[in-house]
This record gives structure tokens, sequence and C-alpha cells, in this order.
């Protein structure tokens, strides 16, 4: 666990170490491996991902330029994209099964299922439902820049017959919002030396920031309950 929390804290400092021993094309590839599986897999939830993008954007923008800004820019945008189409695809076949044998988890269950059941419940489909009727591929959008949630909407979205063609159009622009905003702020301020000497702030930094738009959400929906409540039941 301390291990995990130090990649994490310090991705930019792994990051360089890995470039710097490997070199660009294992670093194209280790990043698209983190981006679609942290995307793509309800059980890997835990893996970085704005401060991945971040890190790899202050790489890039270093002045060895050990990596292409551009063609990283590419490969996260490709891991993103197909993890969040694998994760949908994995919802709208998994996730229906899980619901229906909900509370009839048996010892002998594949541990996917186990999984897959403990972090989502008939009532959270019926939820995410409601919450595409009447938000649409917003939803796909914001939770681009919201660990955690991002690795679960995707399978929601699946689970809960979202149109596919619908969710790709919103999966496309969430993941060209997550790269311009991430990977271009650590291009522009990665390498300035506060940002760099303390990138563990900057990580809950970012992270703080990630959690805004659900609170904003969470906030706005308790202040539209007492508003509806005052409304006189039509006669």
């Amino acid at each position: 666990m301390e291990q995990l929390l130090d990649i994490f804290l310090n991705v930019d400092k792994h990051l360089a170490a890995f470039t710097t021993e490997h070199g660009a094309w294992p670093v194209y590839g280790l990043v698209f491996l983190i981006i679609f599986c942290e995307t793509g897999l309800v059980v890997t939830p835990f893996l970085p991902g704005d401060s991945l993008l971040f890190a790899a954007g202050a790489l890039a923008a270093s002045p060895a330029r050990p990596i292409d800004g551009w063609t990283m820019a590419l490969v996260i945008f490709v891991g993103a994209v197909l993890g969040d189409a694998a994760n949908y695809h994995i919802g709208k076949y998994l996730g229906p099964r899980v619901f229906r044998a909900e509370g009839l988890l048996k010892p002998g269950d594949p541990l996917w299922k186990r999984i897959v059941a403990i972090g989502f419940k008939r009532q959270h489909l019926d939820k995410a439902n409601a919450f595409y009727a009447k938000h649409g591929g917003k939803a796909v959008i914001l939770a681009r820049f919201v660990p955690i949630v991002r690795t679960f909407i995707p399978f929601v979205a699946g689970a809960g017959a979202m149109h596919y063609s619908r969710f790709m159009v919103f999966n496309v622009a969430g993941a060209v919002l997550w790269i311009v905003i991430c990977l271009g702020a650590g291009y522009l301020f990665g390498n300035i030396e506060i940002v760099r000497k303390n990138f563990e702030l900057v990580v809950l930094g970012i992270i703080a920031v990630s959690l805004l738009p659900i609170v904003v959400e969470i906030i706005r929906a308790r202040a539209a309950k007492p508003a509806a409540a005052l409304v006189p039941p039509h006669q």
C-alpha cells in the first residue's frame, strides 16, 4: 500500500526514471496500459489518472524533451477512448447479470462477479438510468475529471443501456478535454520550480479540483429539493 501511495504521489519521478532507463517508446506503452486499465477495468480504479497526465505533460516539456508531447497526447487519447469503450461493453454484457444475481452470490462465483457486485447494486443501476435520463452525456464528460468515478461511469452507462453511438460522442469529447486540461497543464506549469519541488501537493490539489464538479452537483441537487417542495401540487 505504501509503495502504491509513493507511486501515486511521486508519479513524475517514477515516470522520468522509467524514461531514462527504457526510452520513449516503452513509456508510451506504459502510459497507454495504465490509462486503458484505469478507465477500462472496474477492478483498477486506484491507478493514477490526472496526476499521470500532468506528469507526462511536464516530462514532454522538460529541457531534455525525452518524449514527444503530441505523441503522448495521441497515446493517452487512444487509451482513454478504448478504455471507456471496453468498460461500456463490459457493463452492457456483464452488468445486468450481476444485478439480476444480486444477493445470490455463492462461494464458487468468479472473482469479477464478486468485485462488481460489491460496487454495483440494483438501486445504483436505477439511479444511473435516472441520472442519464436527466443529464445525458454530461455525466460521461464530468467523470473524466473525477478519480474513481471515471472508472465506474462507463460500466454503469453500458449496464444502463445508454446508446453506444451517443456514449462514444461524449467519450471522445471527454477524452479530448481531459488531455487538453491535464496534459496541457503539466506541459505549461509542470517544470516551474515550485511545482516540481512540491509535486505531492500538486497531486493532492489536482484531486481536490477533480472533485469540484461532483461537489457542485451535490450542492445544486440539495438546493433544488427545498425549492421543489415549495411548488404547490398541480390541481
